[in-house]
């Protein structure tokens, strides 16, 4: 009786097994998300071409004398060229990314005055040929978190300091002048990209900060930089890019103030390994 009984025992649990073995064949666990293969990097290296249009301006104070609103392009002649950029990426895990950007932008223009203007305390005349300079470092150190990751692109948000460092130089044959504008500035912001294709890409990424007047200190002012790329990957380890660049930075610090905006297209060069 013992052996029927296990018998049918046996005989039951494979029935059962067998019942259940085409439910299991039928369920699959969700596969988790996969990276694109361009995304799989540990650095990414980039180095491209920008030319912004540029409405620029500064004053400059100096022995208690207000500076004159110089305009770089009406009162200076300053006409747009193309700059130079580079920018590193380093991804040590899927969702966060430490980056540096590099702008150097510098300038430099000659004109014959058609007014008068004050420039760190000195009056330069209607009429005096002057030299003008204009060379602006712009550091920008990022932390990135990309909080929703997924096969087709990735969200996330910025911390970010921006270095502007700009110095401005006046020459004429009776004078030389020059002041410096150094900011170090944080800001916050975010970032998205879409993946139209496994190898075609479009980003945006938007940042900033704005920093009202306050008696504690003696700067304020605002800064805003908003990116807008597409990148065609020729395969994992190389791309090209294409996108429009704005910045638009208006600081001022003691009595010497700076309103720049320079916007364009760029294009540029990808590696990553």
């Amino acid at each position: 009786m013992r052996t029927r009984a296990v018998i049918r025992l046996y005989g039951a649990l494979a029935g059962i097994a067998l019942s259940v073995s085409p439910a299991l064949a039928q369920y699959q666990p969700r596969p988790i998300a996969e990276m694109p293969l361009s995304e799989t990097y540990m650095v990414e290296a980039s180095a491209g071409w920008w030319n912004p249009s540029t409405n620029m301006s500064i004053t400059s104070e100096s022995l208690g004398i207000l500076g004159s609103r110089i305009d770089f392009e009406d009162d200076l002649g300053l006409t747009r060229k193309n700059l130079k950029e580079i920018h590193f990426v380093f991804h040590p895990a899927r969702k966060h990314k430490l980056r540096f950007q590099y702008i150097p932008i510098d300038y430099k223009q000659s004109i014959t005055l058609r007014r008068d203007i004050i420039f760190n305390g000195q009056r330069y005349n209607v009429g005096l040929p002057v030299i003008s300079e204009l060379d602006w470092k712009a550091f920008r150190y990022t932390y990135e978190y990309d909080f929703l990751s997924m096969s087709r692109g990735f969200g996330g948000f910025l911390l970010d300091l921006k270095q502007t460092n700009i110095t401005a130089t006046l020459r004429s044959p009776l004078l030389e002048e020059y002041t410096k504008l150094k900011a170090p500035v944080p800001s916050v912001g975010g970032i998205a990209r879409v993946y139209l294709s496994p190898a075609i890409s479009v980003t945006g990424e938007l940042s900033g900060i704005k920093i009202p007047t306050g008696d504690s200190y003696n700067f304020s002012g605002n800064y805003f930089d908003l990116d807008v790329y597409g990148t065609v990957n020729f395969n994992r380890n190389i791309g090209a890019q294409f996108g429009f660049r704005s910045f638009d930075i208006d600081a001022v610090i003691d009595n010497d103030a700076g309103a720049m905006t320079l916007k364009g297209f760029y294009f540029g060069a990808v590696g990553r390994f």
